[in-house]
């Protein structure tokens, strides 16, 4: 249309693209969502993305890049040897899932370099694996064109004063790490070619700083995570209701992967201390994982089989059933880089009491929550109760904090996102 600006030709490259998934692949679904809304792209992704992104998109400009017929069975050696006791070895697998990515990633340059070279595009963007261990051999093409990297997130460090925890999620594999630095070609360089690095937290981007001991122009805060518009429909009711609400018990949810660094276990202990000091209080415990037996015997013992109720696993989209029904989210992860359901609690009106280590500390501020400091596991139980009570005591904060909360949410919906996102790209291509 006349006197409109063009769409700037965008080469989005999404390893992991899934909006029947959780976790990364649904994130990487969502930039794409995003992005398409500023941008005229051309999606790049692993052809077992296929069925879902077909089902919702067609043949819209998406190419996929099929596997080697023995990645399949690559893949599974590799989800036996990382997997002990039902869990899986994090560090371990992004070591040996390595191959099965520099695949793909040759794959794209032979297929996209001439391309980029012959300026197609206006701007490549690379992400996922958002862990910041990858190389992109595509970003030796972008010489004349913007090469975008991210958002990339990860490598939060488990405090010291819970080494135990650390222990029972593999940590002592966290040397894996630094292999990619050692062996990978192109690693380094991709992280020094790149125009703009995307980093999904404050400690993220300290780390790439100093690692590759680049210029702080090149690296931005873009939190990979945003919330999905139905939930701010939620908040907005809650909020209606906050008055009605206060003369009932104060009710708590956690939502998450039941597994030792979220935490769920000291929350249990915080809501026993609390109701030990004569306030009512309920606890609801959205999801599932290896540790749900031990924590139903930890209710047991504690005396709290009453206030404290387990849903098992939920789809994301049905949480907002139990953030409608809860006052507070509780959420006392110990390394969190991501943490998508604080947003989502937030955008719900919730208050967050959260453990102030990696990216959750980030959203959270005094506000709209209490952050508690992670200096071991006995102080986190002590200050989570101390927090809870407060809300409990005072249903005063507590309305001010859900409205803060709700407020403060508002930055992380997917339109911001995308506002934020056409800025980036504007800018990079203006530069």
């Amino acid at each position: 249309m006349d006197g409109q600006k063009k769409k700037p030709k965008v080469l989005l490259v999404v390893e992991s693209c899934n909006p029947d998934w959780a976790s990364v692949p649904l994130v990487g679904y969502n930039f794409y969502v995003a992005a398409n809304e500023i941008a005229d792209v051309t999606l790049v992704t692993h052809d077992r993305n296929r069925p879902a992104l077909e089902a919702r998109h067609g043949n819209d400009n998406i190419v996929f890049i099929e596997p080697k017929r023995s990645e399949k069975n690559y893949y599974n050696v590799v989800a036996w040897l990382t997997t002990f006791r039902g869990r899986t070895i994090w560090p371990l697998y992004h070591v040996l899932r390595y191959p099965m990515y520099a695949f793909f990633d040759r794959t794209v340059r032979e297929q996209f370099g001439g391309k980029v070279d012959d300026g197609e595009y206006d701007l490549v963007h690379v992400l996922t694996p958002m862990m910041p261990r990858y190389p992109v051999a595509l970003s030796k093409n972008c010489t004349q064109v913007p090469f975008l990297l991210g958002p990339v997130n990860g490598g939060v460090p488990f405090p010291k004063g819970f080494a135990d925890r650390g222990r029972r999620e593999f940590s002592q594999f966290n040397f894996f790490r630094n292999i990619g630095r050692w062996l990978i070609p192109n690693y380094e360089q991709t992280y020094k070619r790149a125009n703009k690095i995307l980093a999904g937290s404050e400690y993220t981007k300290g780390w790439i700083k100093n690692a590759f001991k680049l210029d702080e122009r090149n690296l931005e805060l873009v939190f990979e995570n945003a919330v999905p518009d139905d939930f701010y429909s939620n908040g907005i009711a809650h909020l209606e209701a906050l008055d009605l609400r206060a003369a009932s018990p104060l009710k708590i949810v956690f939502s998450g992967r039941l597994v030792p660094y979220k935490g769920a276990d000291m929350l249990v202990r915080a809501i026993a201390k609390v109701i030990a000091g004569g306030d009512t209080i309920e606890l609801t415990i959205v999801g599932d994982g290896a540790e749900m037996t031990g924590l139903k015997k930890l209710v047991s013992k504690l005396g709290v089989t009453d206030q404290v109720t387990f849903t098992g696993w939920v789809k994301q989209e049905e949480t907002r059933a139990y953030y409608a029904q809860a006052d507070v989210f509780g959420f006392p992860s110990v390394r969190e880089f991501g943490g998508a359901v604080v947003m989502e609690a937030m955008a719900c009106g919730l208050p967050c009491v959260v453990v102030d280590n990696g990216g959750i500390g980030e959203y959270v501020d005094n506000s709209c929550g209490f952050k508690v400091s992670p200096v071991g596991e006995d102080y986190v139980v002590d200050k989570v109760a101390e927090a809870l009570t407060v809300y409990a005591q005072d249903r005063t904060l507590l309305k001010r904090h859900s409205i803060a909360a709700f407020e403060k949410a508002q930055s992380f919906s997917w339109k911001a996102k995308s506002d934020q996102l056409s800025g980036i790209y504007n800018n990079l291509m203006d530069s």
